[in-house]
């Protein structure tokens, strides 16, 4: 019997291979780069090891899921750290704001910058774990593939107010500033711009406190290997270096997968972790109704992009909390820009990734691995050269980090690399070069994102960032779910 396929390692990738192999039907996985993750890609350099992508663990329940349908326990492959805190916000005044999932600690630093806002964030968290139970828990593995599963989940969703921005639903509680951007800047995390996106999206801080923010020892790396075991495990079959050129189709059913090396494997059905603009444009080239899909999808808004700095130092910096978020000098107008204008604005805001704070041995001793994002607008947005800006970046980046943050980076330095929209591009077939896949605003969530299952070819399903529910680890995830039961269901 022919294996059913699915195109692309990353996370989403991994999670719907392994429910297929686990409920007895034979799955290969092709990835076209030299090792598993897609996004969460890793780089060893020097001693030192750089996760790529996601660093941010929070709903561990969703990958023990993983691994308890396949009689395993997740412990057995790979073991979670809980993250302490969770992050850590600075702002240039010098206020910083450590959140965690303390209520009294968060309170007290809550009265700290306005006493009013501690019953303001009361009702926040009210309402976030709200969206979390509505959204996340009832819809967040629900494929959405007719108007009517939205219309079902309308009134709920009106109710909620889905139809403000995180931003305005964070103002109506809070009033200071700070902790307006200290709990609407989550979306960004998914690439959501706060002004824009759906306020369903506040669900991230209600998810956080939850089941906590948590970090896989040896990297995130280490939790991609541990399913890739998993998988295998079971009688999967994983192809790296498996580049897909084109998915040959019969009327509207897709019957083998074209490699470029040459390689053809004939197939039951075709599920793509892939970029779904690239899916449809490039993987189904021939299929008049996907390349028209295809055009419809480039006409909807994308995700911004990233530009990141993996780094390697001499010195450990212990100063640094594991996940650092650094507010540049503008919020609203900053991300305005990066959203919607066709320029790099001058300053930036900064994730801060330093690893070594919960696992020393990321790097050689007494060292220290980093990497360090910001948001930048994607290429469909700006026009930028990357091979020009990209260095100049780093370098105002590298001045900032040093003169705010990391006192004698540049001294420390051993190793570097960047990554800009332009290796999202060209490394991951991401449709101009964005981070995180079709943007998610409100009339591009559930129904309006591409769908779990095709509704033209018929054994066609979509996994990952693109479809429902969205990006994110628990995002991507939970989309796996969605369109397992769906393949579960036609395949029987």
């Amino acid at each position: 019997m022919n294996r059913t396929t699915v195109i692309g390692a990353g996370f989403g990738g991994l999670a719907l291979a392994i429910r297929l192999q686990a409920s007895g039907i034979p799955t290969r996985l092709l990835e076209q780069r030299d090792k598993p993750g897609g996004r969460a890609y890793v780089y060893e350099d020097q001693g030192y090891t750089f996760d790529a992508g996601p660093t941010v663990i929070t709903d561990p329940s969703a990958i023990e899921e993983l691994f308890t349908l396949a009689g395993k326990r997740l412990s057995d492959y790979v073991e979670l750290m809980p993250v302490k805190p969770f992050y850590r916000l600075c702002w240039e005044s010098g206020k910083v704001f450590s959140y965690d999932n303390d209520q009294p600690a968060l309170e007290a630093q809550i009265a700290a910058f306005n006493p009013r806002d501690v019953e303001g964030y009361r009702r926040f968290l009210d309402y976030s774990r709200a969206v979390f139970a509505e959204g996340y828990l009832k819809l967040g593995t629900v494929p959405f593939l007719s108007f009517r599963d939205m219309l079902r989940a309308a009134p709920q969703l009106a109710k909620l107010q889905a139809w403000r921005s995180v931003y305005s639903k964070v103002a109506s509680y809070i009033e200071d500033e700070h902790l307006r951007q200290a709990f609407s800047f989550h979306s960004l995390l998914v690439g959501g711009n706060p002004f824009a996106t759906s306020s369903i999206y506040t669900l991230i801080h209600a998810l956080e406190r939850e089941w906590g923010v948590w970090f896989p020892r040896g990297g995130t790396g280490a939790l991609v290997q541990g399913m890739v075991k998993l998988f295998e495990d079971l009688g999967g079959e994983v192809e790296l270096n498996a580049s897909v050129a084109r998915l040959e189709t019969l009327e509207n059913k897709i019957t083998a997968v074209h490699l470029d090396d040459g390689r053809v494997f004939p197939t039951r059905a075709v599920a793509s972790n892939a970029d779904v603009v690239h899916t449809y444009s490039e993987l189904l080239s021939q299929h008049p109704a996907s390349v028209a899909q295809g055009k419809t999808l480039q006409n909807k808004r994308m995700s911004n992009s990233l530009f990141v700095i993996y780094f390697g130092l001499n010195h450990h910096h212990d100063q640094l909390a594991h996940h650092t978020v650094c507010f540049g000098p503008r919020y609203r107008e900053l991300i305005d820009e990066i959203f919607n204008k066709d320029a790099l604005a001058e300053d930036f805001s900064l994730y801060l990734h330093a690893p070594c704070v919960t696992d020393p041995s990321l790097a050689p001793e007494g060292c220290g691995s980093y990497y360090v994002l910001a948001p930048v607008p994607h290429l469909g947005t700006a026009d930028i050269d990357w091979s020009v800006e990209g260095p100049r970046l780093r370098d105002r980046i590298f001045d900032y980090l040093e003169q705010h943050y990391m006192p004698g980076l540049r001294s420390q330095l051993v190793t570097h690399r960047i990554f800009t929209p332009f290796d999202f591009r060209d490394e991951l077939n991401a449709y101009q070069g964005s981070a995180f896949s079709v943007e998610p605003i409100l009339t591009q969530s559930a129904w309006f994102r591409p769908h779990n299952r095709d509704k033209t070819i018929k054994n066609l399903y979509l996994v990952g960032a693109g479809t429902h529910p969205g990006a994110g680890i628990p995002g991507v995830i939970g989309s796996a779910k969605a369109t397992a039961g769906l393949m579960l269901e036609d395949l029987a």
